[in-house]
């Protein structure tokens, strides 16, 4: 599952976050983040969690963070049903 966002252009290049959610080969799950400023050097965190209810609340927790931050979804990936991941 992966969703990009980005502020709106400004005078300055727009900022953006991207999380990314992946199961491991041992069953675990992986919320990586990256964000930065567009052509400049990106930050980036990895988290990872046993259970997958966990690793999608953290997923959404991050992505509502980040909305309520005036961030807006440019890209999103996956999760189309509740099966999806």
């Amino acid at each position: 599952m992966r969703i990009y966002m980005q502020t709106r252009p400004a005078a300055e290049a727009p900022r953006y976050y991207q999380l990314l959610l992946e199961q491991d080969l041992l069953g675990g799950w992986t919320l990586y983040r990256e964000w930065g400023q567009q052509g400049g050097r990106p930050s980036a965190k990895r988290e990872v969690y046993l259970e997958r209810d966990q690793a999608l609340a953290a997923f959404e927790r991050a992505r509502d963070v980040q909305l309520k931050r005036g961030f807006v979804v440019m890209f999103a990936q996956g999760a189309e049903g509740p099966h999806a991941l």
